[in-house]
């Protein structure tokens, strides 16, 4: 530990000394001989190591961001009109293991731009070695696709070429114009593995995941420009996705089979009398018009800020409200699909939002 460091550990935590642990005990005990005093002060040392060590780890992992996780595999089991079950929990386990598998590369690759940008993170600053981290998302991605294997063939199918793009944005992508794609890409294909562990297939939830894709491009091409002045282009293209998103939420899917096949109820029905996966119902506007004002609420604001003005700190709340309008996205998305229980777990999801934010006063989104 550098003597800079330490004095700055020292003036920041009440007193810490910097060096043995003898001499945090007698910084505890307040210089008493007694054993009593040095056995408190030494539990109360290990108790404040331990929550450094877990809120270091919260800060890698950035917390906060895997309440945005949940929403992709709820919203792809609604786009095939079907009630999540345990293979959606597990797409879902999955989905939050590989989402903070690139969460930790990601600081990972970028441990020596960190040292110079961003120094407190947990990385450069010293509180997790890169070995550990490099070890914890080999260790996440793995556990991620154990859980899609257990989901099924076909939500492994999606997995697969998921870790494959995080591994390739966080190592080799991320830097280059296809970086954002990647991203991106990634986030679609969380939405398809949803769909593709609950229902066995994925395809009727293409649009949903185009949708949810789209706004994670203008995110991630706007969070480029967090640590350095920018331009106010890529705010300005971030609040125009968020104008179109809204305005695609709110229509209904088209229909797919011939009004031949429709009942009285004015439902599509398959040849045995069963609602079609990925056909069009009438459902009633207003939980998705409600959610889709939520989410150009939640972001639209702070991007008009960072195209008026792109400072880092400005565009940095800017990334932070994007990442956060993914959920209520999620929602809309969801309560749009017409399926059986789609309020509810719309309602459900945009839950998390709340949450997110206030776990995010604690914990850096970004």
């Amino acid at each position: 530990m550098s003597g800079g460091r330490a004095a700055a550990e020292a003036g920041s935590s009440g007193g810490w000394v910097a060096g043995t642990p003898e001499g945090w005990v007698a910084a505890e005990a307040g210089g008493s001989d007694g054993s009593e005093g040095s056995a408190d002060a030494v539990a109360r040392v290990s108790e404040r190591d331990r929550a450094a060590r877990v809120r270091a780890w919260a800060e890698l992992l950035r917390l906060p961001a895997l309440f945005t996780v949940p929403g992709d595999a709820l919203a792809g089991a609604a786009a095939l009109t079907r009630r999540p079950d345990h293979r959606t929990l597990l797409a879902i386990g999955s989905s939050c293991c590989l989402y903070e598998a690139g969460m930790v590369l990601n600081d990972w690759a970028d441990r020596a731009e960190d040292a110079a940008d961003r120094p407190h993170r947990p990385l450069p600053s010293g509180r997790v070695s890169p070995a550990a981290a490099l070890t914890a998302a080999c260790a996440l991605t793995a556990a991620g696709l154990a859980l899609a294997a257990r989901a099924g063939r076909p939500a492994l199918t999606v997995a697969v070429p998921l870790a494959a793009t995080v591994w390739s944005y966080d190592l080799a992508l991320k830097h280059t114009h296809a970086g954002p794609f990647a991203m991106a890409a990634a986030r679609g294909l969380d939405l398809l593995l949803g769909a593709a562990a609950t229902g066995g297939r994925a395809r009727p939830a293409v649009r949903s995941a185009a949708l949810l894709a789209t706004h994670t491009l203008a995110v991630t091409t706007l969070s480029r420009q967090e640590t350095r002045e920018g331009t106010p282009a890529a705010a300005l293209a971030a609040l125009a996705t968020t104008g179109a998103l809204t305005w695609l939420l709110q229509r209904r899917p088209t229909p797919g089979p011939p009004p031949s096949r429709r009942s009285p109820d004015g439902r599509v029905h398959g040849h045995r009398g069963r609602p079609e996966p990925g056909s069009a119902h009438r459902w009633p506007a207003p939980p998705t018009a409600g959610l889709a004002a939520t989410y150009a609420a939640t972001t639209a604001r702070s991007y008009l800020y960072a195209s008026l003005n792109p400072s880092p700190p400005l565009t940095q709340r800017a990334v932070g409200a994007g990442i956060r309008g993914t959920i209520p996205l999620q929602a809309a998305l969801i309560a749009r699909s017409g399926a059986t229980t789609a309020t509810a777990t719309a309602l459900l999801t945009a839950a998390l939002a709340p949450v997110a934010r206030r776990l995010a006063r604690r914990v850096s989104i970004t």
